[in-house]
């Protein structure tokens, strides 16, 4: 029998499943976008403007995004700490995405509400 010690971990469950139910935010919002074009008699930037001119798209668009970005972040972090051995250059690219992704989040943010 093997005696686990529990340390705090929580051995990717967790993980797996953010990732599945962001997986499943992003299609819904990629489903629900190409429906609404496909919707419309002519596509061009009107098109867009109207799709983005109320609060509830560019909420929804933000879920997305951020969806989106932590998706992102648990797959690269699992790449990165299966084939990257040396503990410096894993953090470094650890730190380096992170970064990415708060400057995606901030720039996201600034498109949708024009701050």
């Amino acid at each position: 029998m093997v005696n686990r010690i529990l340390t705090g971990a929580h051995y990717g469950l967790r993980d797996w499943l953010v990732q599945r139910i962001t997986a499943v935010v992003m299609a819904i919002y990629a489903v629900i976008v190409v429906v609404y074009l496909l919707m419309q008699p002519s596509f061009g930037y009107d098109t867009w403007a109207e799709l983005f001119s109320g609060n509830v798209m560019r909420t929804f668009s933000m879920l997305f995004l951020l969806s989106l970005f932590y998706h992102a972040w648990i797959g690269v972090r699992d790449i990165v700490m299966d084939y990257v051995k040396p503990a410096s250059i894993r953090l470094l690219i650890h730190v380096l995405v992170i970064l990415a992704l708060v400057v995606y989040t901030i720039w996201s943010v600034q498109i949708l509400w024009g701050l």
